[in-house]
């Protein structure tokens, strides 16, 4: 069975699938969690109670809509966009991220999500 999780930012909730990678294990193994979000071009991403080493799938160029955690910062990732290091419409990470999942949906719907706002992660049943 697909693990599956609720990303609740403000008025944005959306559900997102998990992979099969160790990233997404050890995130669903530590949910739930809450942090403030910042943006960077059309990603929100926030800190969560993770330190884990760069996996071997890491890269910078994401999909619209896929999830990313950033080792550098122990950060959560939601790739909506263009980012400021992107060179075409592709979202690219500032250094590499483990991807670990995809949205379900339009993920154009983060673009609301402003600094500051408080982000849930829980499992979605």
């Amino acid at each position: 069975m697909p693990k599956r999780i609720r990303i609740t930012a403000g008025r944005v909730s959306a559900i997102a699938e998990l992979d099969s990678s160790p990233t997404a294990q050890e995130i669903w193994n530590a949910l739930p969690f809450e942090a403030p979000a910042s943006r960077w071009g059309e990603e929100v991403y926030f800190e969560i109670p993770l330190q884990l080493e760069e996996g071997a799938g890491a890269r910078q160029v994401m999909q619209v809509g896929e999830l990313g955690y950033w080792p550098v910062g122990s950060a959560f990732c939601i790739f909506f966009g263009p980012t400021p290091a992107s060179d075409d419409d592709a979202p690219r990470a500032y250094s590499n991220v483990n991807p670990f999942g995809k949205l379900e949906g339009d993920a154009s719907v983060f673009a609301a999500v402003r600094n500051g706002a408080r982000v849930t992660v829980e499992r979605a049943g």
